[in-house]
């Protein structure tokens, strides 16, 4: 019967499309049977305790059950020692979950009412087309980091085959991982209610082969390429200045671009010189000891951060209040590709 059971489950079982698939898959089995066994554990124990004490004749007395001290101490040990089994397996699943590993491809995911957009290191940028939901494309065996941020309200980043969910926050940054290990294509749900149209709030995450993944992005920077050498030829043939033919901009030429403009270089070095702000070099990923003697992590939402409320952790040896906010002169975009080219400097 159980293995009658344990096939049918199977059968409705989701596939298997990452590298936490199975880890999350193991731990659920283990509660859900375990559940099982308790539940018909439970009901067999008051099957015998209805027909052992059950009153048979009019004037009988109910028998007095006393406590049993060694088997209530042994059973609630043995359920203490169960639940610690299964938060340590969790509490392990989940930490590797949280936490990258180096080197990991990024994507850059925003979440808006009501679709979900995508942007690569490159530059590049899958969004929605008409009607149709985007189609991102990740290369099978490569670990995947996926930083996710909001426009509006609070969204849900869900692929159920590789079993990764993830709250997406207006005003910060968040992240998952994983490795896609099978070749496919999965629905990407929003699972938190966002909306009207929350319900067609879809995208849909395709794993290809590496060297397809490659050639997929080879084929768009030899457009942009070829583009570039199209504005070329027009600015030359209406007289006016040509444009130089390079192919398509990355996430963080846009932002080191933007560090120009911005004048952020007048105050922060990239080389390790301190000026009137700390270096930005090697700054990410490292700890940051703060005017106030508490220590935080340079992420991406520190340093968002320092660039909204700038006063809010003044680095130490600095002077806070001299740095203005660019909250509101600022786009999410672009404070996006500033944060990628402070990632950059190492």
């Amino acid at each position: 019967m159980m293995g009658l059971l344990g096939w049918w489950f199977s059968q409705l079982s989701l596939p298997n499309a990452s590298n936490f698939s199975l880890a999350v898959d193991r731990l659920y089995d283990f509660i859900f049977w375990l559940s099982v066994v308790s539940f018909l554990a439970i009901v067999l124990m008051m099957v015998v305790f209805v027909a052992k004490y059950i009153r048979r004749r009019e004037g009988e007395a109910t028998p007095y059950i006393e406590g049993h001290t060694p088997t209530e101490i042994g059973v609630s040990a043995g359920l203490f020692v169960l639940v610690m089994i299964i938060f340590y397996w969790g509490y392990r699943d989940y930490m590797q979950m949280r936490t990258p590993p180096a080197g990991a491809m990024e994507i850059n995911v925003t979440g808006r009412q009501w679709e979900w957009e995508f942007q690569y290191q490159n530059g590049r940028v899958v969004a929605r087309q008409g009607s149709e939901p985007p189609v991102f494309v990740l290369p099978r065996g490569q670990n995947v980091k996926l930083i996710l941020q909001s426009k509006d309200v609070i969204h849900s980043f869900y692929i159920p085959e590789f079993r990764v969910k993830q709250d997406v926050v207006p005003g910060m940054y968040t992240f998952l991982w994983f490795e896609p290990t099978a070749v496919g294509e999965y629905t990407v749900y929003c699972a938190e209610f966002c909306g009207t149209d929350h319900s067609r709030m879809l995208a849909r995450a395709r794993v290809v082969e590496p060297a397809d993944y490659e050639t997929w992005q080879r084929e768009w920077e030899l457009a942009g390429v070829k583009s570039a050498w199209e504005r070329q030829a027009n600015a030359a043939a209406t007289k006016s200045a040509a444009a130089k033919p390079t192919g398509p901009e990355t996430i963080a030429d846009q932002g080191k671009a933007l560090f120009a403009t911005k004048a952020c270089s007048a105050c922060h070095s990239v080389d390790g010189v301190s000026g009137a702000g700390p270096t930005l070099k090697a700054v990410f990923g490292h700890d940051v000891a703060l005017a106030d003697g508490s220590t935080v992590k340079a992420d991406e939402n520190y340093l968002r951060r320092s660039l909204m409320e700038p006063a809010a952790q003044v680095v130490k040896g600095f002077n806070g209040g001299v740095m203005p906010t660019f909250q509101g002169q600022l786009k999410d975009a672009e404070v996006t590709a500033l944060i990628e080219y402070i990632k950059t400097l190492q």
